[in-house]
């Protein structure tokens, strides 16, 4: 049965994870894989499972696995192939549309997951709630368009339509991950072997298998399977444990606004007055969501 986490580690977990996702524009732009993004989904899901796996003997939770029915690993799968569409419609997205355009698309997730939430977990979505989710995007919005809206036309609306399938099963992914009561550490590890089935097919089927090598393509595959898409998820799924889901959603939108400050801090890219009105929103929405947060029963 999976234990549910004291709320200030929680807390923590969460933190970590908004951290290490913030860090991916930073990463994309020190190195650029020659991968496509099959390969490189595939190559990063191996080394991320294996991630994984190492941490689930140290903590002694592997060989709970063979206790698990049928049932639920299949439903482990499921989840696992939610999880692996969102970046294959997300990778799909970035490449025949408008990249502004899918990161607006990409970012509605937390904004599902409140949605969500409420039929699947059964969460009350209040005014507060509300309010918190619609500054949290509108500081995304400002911060992604640098204020100028006019850079978002939407011309591309099936593509887009497309990432915004990819958005909704993240957040059922997430939604869902709750209802599952095994160890976070085994859940997660099962959901990237998953993810290696899946995106080979994808391999197979759009593209070609090819063995990375170059020091960058290895470089950027163990940093971002360790990492960014390794532990980062491990930290999500134990963050949620503690908190409604929909109470935690609004604090991803602080995932772009940092992002762009690690940017100014490692790329020296101009400080703009509208990142802080942007940060100003994102902080105001953290702010609301917060109040009156409680620790699940």
């Amino acid at each position: 049965m999976r234990k549910y986490i004291n709320s200030k580690i929680a807390v923590i977990y969460i933190a970590l994870c908004i951290i290490l996702w913030s860090l991916i524009p930073t990463f994309v732009k020190i190195t650029h894989s020659n991968l496509d993004h099959y390969s490189y989904l595939f190559y990063s899901s191996i080394v991320s499972f294996l991630s994984i796996f190492f941490i689930a003997i140290y903590e002694k939770s592997f060989k709970q696995i063979f206790e698990y029915s049928k049932m639920m690993i299949f439903v482990l799968f499921i989840l696992g192939f939610l999880d692996f569409l969102y970046y294959l419609l997300l990778y799909f997205g970035y490449k025949k549309a408008n990249g502004l355009e899918v990161l607006v698309i990409q970012y509605m997730w937390p904004i599902f997951i409140a949605i969500l939430s409420v039929f699947i977990l059964k969460e009350t979505f209040t005014i507060r709630k509300f309010f918190s989710i619609v500054f949290g995007f509108l500081g995304v919005v400002l911060v992604i368009t640098k204020g100028d809206f006019s850079t978002l036309n939407f011309s591309q609306i099936d593509v887009l339509f497309i990432v915004m399938i990819g958005t909704i099963s993240f957040a059922l992914f997430s939604v869902l991950s709750k209802k599952v009561r095994v160890n976070a550490t085994n859940a997660v590890m099962i959901y990237f072997f998953s993810a290696i089935i899946y995106s080979s097919i994808s391999v197979f089927n759009y593209s070609s298998f090819s063995f990375p090598t170059s020091y960058v393509d290895w470089f950027s595959i163990l940093i971002n399977g360790i990492f960014l898409n390794g532990i980062s998820y491990l930290f999500w799924i134990k963050g949620l444990t503690a908190f409604d889901a929909s109470k935690v959603a609004p604090f991803i939108f602080i995932t772009p606004v940092l992002a762009a400050f690690f940017l100014i801090l490692f790329f020296d890219e101009p400080v703009l007055q509208i990142y802080f009105v942007g940060l100003f929103f994102v902080i105001l929405s953290g702010l609301i969501s917060s109040l009156k947060l409680k620790k699940r029963a």
